[in-house]
């Protein structure tokens, strides 16, 4: 782990780099990043684009789509009853 106030120059900072590249592509968050090594998430972010890394968007992984807490709520159309018809007397009949 580095000293919070160290500058990180040369060589180490090209090793550095590339070590952070290697974990975030396997993965890791910057936050996780910057926690691991003691150093701001703006550091770890500059080191990885001098480093050349790709990075993801924000908001994690969107290739799932997720329900609504709405969606949550109500459950599958299969879990909500269907209404049939007005009873005599005016109550509705459930199937």
């Amino acid at each position: 782990m580095l000293g919070h106030r160290v500058h990180v120059t040369g060589p180490a900072r090209l090793k550095l780099g590339a070590e952070l590249k290697k974990a975030y592509t396997a993965g890791a968050s910057i936050r996780t990043l910057a926690r691991g090594c003691g150093r701001s998430y703006g550091f770890v972010h500059r080191l990885l684009t001098e480093a050349g890394t790709t990075l993801r968007t924000r908001g994690g992984d969107t290739r799932r789509p997720h329900r609504t807490l709405t969606a949550r709520r109500m459950g599958t159309a299969a879990d909500r009853p269907v209404l049939a018809h007005a009873a005599p007397g005016g109550s509705t009949v459930h199937r």
